[in-house]
């Protein structure tokens, strides 16, 4: 078992209490490590050193190409590495290794895409009366402060991370205290990769101990944070005090609509990973599925058999095609919502630990893929959040029932419609409330595309050129060209 510290001001540093939290594996629930179990103190540390990298070292003033190098041999790092660091991904947050793989991946191009992208920062010259000139400059906002999930630890911190260097902020980023194997493991080529003393700070430690510290210190200029929605609004109350901007990517409880004459073998394998991929533990999960009438039996029966086929098991077993869930707190929330489901719906599959894990995994938070069917939109399964392998199926007859139901909800991350028809899959897009909309596929998302909600999914977006936009201020210089005076006092 392994003993890792806090990366502050280029320094491995324990917690300044000297006290520490234990990380599992949750597919044996074996201790792996320990990490500090920081507080304000480290917080304080933390932001001190990432101002004075902003404020007095000359971060900002690097130029956009030397900040693009250091973003590419990041992306070369996490490239060389990824075969240990998905091995550590899978084995702390217990999802299947391709998965895992796929994530690191992912955040490899992300860090490449932003050096890139650190080039193309421009501002604007607009057009204003008189003889003179406006100029609309793009900035760095400051000290960032980032707090990222535990469902994909290393590609979330990545994404806020690459964005916020590629602008010429500094952060102080705090991984989920159940899954910082990953991150902590990345942060160990920050100094190799040229990463100024100070300009990326890792403090491990819980939500009230760390997070909300960092929300509230004066010193930290940008608050993102990736989580439910009922912690989004903790910060943005807590984050008003010191007029924090904010970027929030929250919740959801996206509808997965599956028209009649949509492909089928297409539908149900659209169905079945909108909601199992990552065990359900997905803020896009499509985990309402709505299914049109005169097809709902047929395809409610075909995913059905093909989710009992469903490998499940440890991640690192290569035929485990859905890992345990994260941690005791999930399995129980998870399982809490299943018995409410068995009183509001009826039950198709699952609902319980799969039987036949393998030899040392039976102590694991493992669950089976459990399907709901004739579920009502106002139960409590189609109506919160469940983050887990839990799927409502919901009936409907018209397009505009479909909409109906899709948009009735307090949430707007995502969505996705399942049909041949061009015309009908343009105008339901346009009509669903959601930040993301797919059309015959779910769950993909691109480096090069925003990603965000409506409503009390959050506000903001990451990823993209719009990602960048987020650690970016815009200020106004009006340069007078003409030499006499105003002549307003005669």
């Amino acid at each position: 078992m392994e003993s890792l510290g806090n990366f502050i001001d280029g320094e491995w540093t324990k917690a300044a209490s000297g006290r520490t939290l234990e990380v599992i594996n949750p597919a044996t629930r074996e201790v792996i490590a320990l990490v500090p179990d920081s507080g304000p103190a480290d917080v304080d540390r933390a932001v001190g050193a990432a101002r004075r990298a902003f404020d007095l070292d000359g971060w900002p003033q690097t130029s956009a190409r030397e900040r693009g190098r250091v973003l590419f041999r990041l992306a070369e790092y996490v490239r060389r590495n990824e075969k240990r660091l998905a091995e550590i991904e899978t084995t702390n947050n217990g999802k299947p290794l391709a998965e895992a793989m796929g994530d690191v991946s992912d955040a490899g191009f992300c860090f490449e895409y932003y050096g890139g992208l650190a080039t193309k920062i421009r501002g604007d010259v607009l057009t204003v009366p008189d003889n003179a000139m406006a100029l609309a400059l793009k900035e760095p906002m400051g000290v960032a402060g980032m707090i990222v999930p535990w469902n994909y630890p290393l590609m979330m911190a990545v994404q806020k991370v690459a964005a916020a260097l590629a602008a010429g902020c500094t952060s102080v980023l705090k991984p989920a205290s159940q899954t910082p194997l990953s991150v902590i493991e990345l942060a160990r080529g920050f100094e190799e990769c040229g990463v100024p003393r100070g300009v990326i700070n890792v403090v491990n430690g819980g939500g009230r101990t760390v997070g909300m510290p960092m929300v509230t210190h004066p010193g930290v200029d940008k608050i993102a944070f990736t989580g439910s929605s009922e912690v989004g609004k903790l910060i943005m109350r807590e984050a008003a005090a010191t007029v924090k901007r904010l970027s929030l990517e929250l919740g959801g409880k996206s509808p997965n609509i599956f028209f009649a004459d949509a492909d089928f073998e297409q539908a149900v394998e659209g169905a079945l990973f909108g909601v199992f991929v990552n065990q359900g533990e997905v803020c896009s999960a499509g985990s309402r599925v709505l299914v049109q009438r005169s097809i709902y039996k047929t395809l409610l029966d075909a995913m059905v058999e093909k989710a009992k086929k469903i490998k499940i098991g440890p991640g690192l077993l290569p035929d485990t095609k859905m890992g345990p869930l994260v941690s005791q707190d999930q399995y129980d929330k998870v399982l809490s919502y299943v018995e409410a489901g068995r009183k509001e719906a009826k039950l198709a599959l699952g609902g319980g630990r799969p039987k036949g894990l393998p030899k040392g995994a039976e102590r694991g938070f493992f669950v089976e893929p459990t399907i709901f069917y004739d579920v009502d939109n106002s139960a409590t399964i189609a109506r919160e959040e469940i983050f887990g392998p839990v799927m409502a199926v919901i009936p409907f007859d018209k397009e505009e029932d479909a909409v109906r139901i899709a948009n009735d909800t307090p949430y707007g991350l995502a969505a996705a419609v399942w049909t041949r028809d061009i015309f009908k899959a343009i105008r339901t897009v346009k009509s669903l409330r959601a930040g993301i909309v797919w059309v015959n596929h779910m769950q993909p998302a691109p480096v090069e595309a925003p990603w965000g909600g409506y409503k009390q999914s959050g506000f903001g977006r990451e990823l993209g050129p719009h990602g960048l936009d987020e650690y970016l201020e815009v200020k106004h210089v009006y340069i007078n060209l003409d030499e006499r005076p105003i002549g307003w006092y005669k």
